[in-house]
């Protein structure tokens, strides 16, 4: 009679089983390859558009250049918004590849333990029995030799299915670490494609509102950015001609210590426009001698606007909901912890409102030309918190306007005003 242990190890060490899937390996990899290649494509009429509406940019402020900016612009958002989905498509593709390998591992790891819970009970029966008794249960000493051999192999067997065991755990472990980072991927993906269908809808209105208000007329549209620019010297008139019972003499211990990365940019793509103080332009007679209050960041409509701190929303408004007032347009407010209160003016669309907590980066709104703006910008200023206030602008000038009922964000010194430029 002879003991058959290496038989049951030898079957038991069939270890890989294959999986069948909906899809194959090669089949997934040529959707992602058709994803990448649509990706390039649509990259590429990006740069046809950009090439575009810096031509059109270029081009006499009219109301028909104005409307080619933004047909160009809606065609270069839906072309990123393709980008973006072809992007998640690729993404989601790669999860179900790495899902399909983290199962072919699972099933692995399951034979290969079930083999090996088998292979030691077999090795333990046999180390359980003597030499002694091996060499008397067997017919001859060659037999009995054999099955001291065969322990021995089935003791190395073991050692070795254990280390390829803990080698695909491994492996498994891998696998799950890179699928999650690829399901992280595709969330930031889907927040990006909101952000960018926010922007597409932002510009849609922008040149609905446009059409609506000059009637699709070329002189209408001279007409009001003749109006918006007699509106724009009168408030920056009556913003400079404080009363002496609302000034207020700054604190110099309210104002932070200068320091660059206190605040982080709005947008992602920065090109200033225009300068805080005493510019070219401001010398020329704009701002009505008093200087550029803020910096102007030049922007498309649409852009997605992001709070440079993380805050509390002092307020938002819009100006131009009081005919004749050319100012802010639509603007947001947002006190920081640490002295500093930031604006943003000239939106297309808020996304906040009054009293909301906001992080740092947080997509507060999209920019716009709302307001006085001959061009879409984002005007972003940095006040003084302690000597600013949220008001009716006629309760605090001497001089009455348009925008006299209008509420917006009012320092009570020309030194409320800071440089952004110093904080970011």
């Amino acid at each position: 009679m002879r003991r058959a242990v290496p038989v049951l190890l030898f079957a038991c060490l069939a270890l890989f089983a294959s999986v069948a899937h909906a899809q194959t390996p090669a089949e997934i990899q040529q959707q992602i390859n058709e994803h990448n290649a649509q990706i390039e494509a649509l990259n590429k009429e990006i740069a046809e558009f950009e090439a575009q509406l810096q031509s059109t940019t270029k081009e006499k402020n009219t109301l028909q250049n104005k409307v080619s900016q933004l047909d160009l612009q809606r065609k270069q958002l839906n072309t990123s918004i393709s980008i973006t989905r072809n992007q998640i498509g690729k993404t989601e593709l790669q999860i179900r590849q790495l899902q399909n390998g983290i199962d072919d591992a699972q099933g692995t790891i399951e034979l290969n333990q079930a083999a090996l819970g088998e292979s030691l009970r077999s090795l333990d029966r046999a180390e359980r029995q003597s030499l002694a008794l091996t060499i008397l249960s067997s017919d001859t000493v060659t037999e009995a030799w054999q099955d001291v051999d065969a322990i021995a192999s089935l003791q190395g067997a073991v050692r070795q299915d254990i280390q390829l065991l803990n080698e695909q755990k491994r492996t498994l472990s891998e696998s799950k670490v890179s699928e999650e980072e690829k399901r992280a991927e595709l969330v930031v993906q889907q927040q990006k494609l909101v952000t960018q269908q926010g922007s597409l809808d932002a510009t849609r209105r922008a040149q609905n509102d446009l059409l609506q208000q000059t009637k699709s007329q070329e002189s209408e549209y001279q007409r009001i950015l003749a109006e918006k620019q007699a509106a724009k010297a009168q408030f920056e008139a009556a913003l400079s001609d404080l009363q002496e019972d609302f000034q207020r003499v700054l604190n110099p211990s309210e104002i932070p210590t200068v320091g660059k990365g206190i605040l982080r940019w709005p947008v992602d793509n920065v090109r200033v426009t225009q300068y805080f103080g005493n510019t070219a332009f401001a010398a020329s007679g704009a701002y009505n001698g008093k200087g550029h209050n803020g910096i102007d960041l030049g922007i498309s409509i649409g852009t997605p606007l992001k709070a440079a701190l993380s805050g509390i929303v002092l307020g938002t408004g819009n100006t131009d909901a009081t005919r004749g007032c050319y100012s802010f347009g639509k603007w947001v407010m947002i006190r920081h912890n640490n002295g500093l209160s930031t604006m943003y003016a000239h939106l297309s669309d808020i996304k906040v409102t009054e009293g909301q907590s906001v992080a740092t980066g947080q997509l507060i709104g999209y920019s716009g030309d709302t307001g006085y703006a001959t061009g879409p910008h984002l005007h972003f200023g940095v006040y003084v918190t302690s000597v600013t206030e949220i008001i009716r602008l006629g309760s605090a000038t001497n001089r009455t306007s348009a925008c006299s009922n209008v509420v917006m964000p009012v320092p009570r010194s020309q030194s409320g005003y800071l440089n952004p430029l110093n904080y970011l």
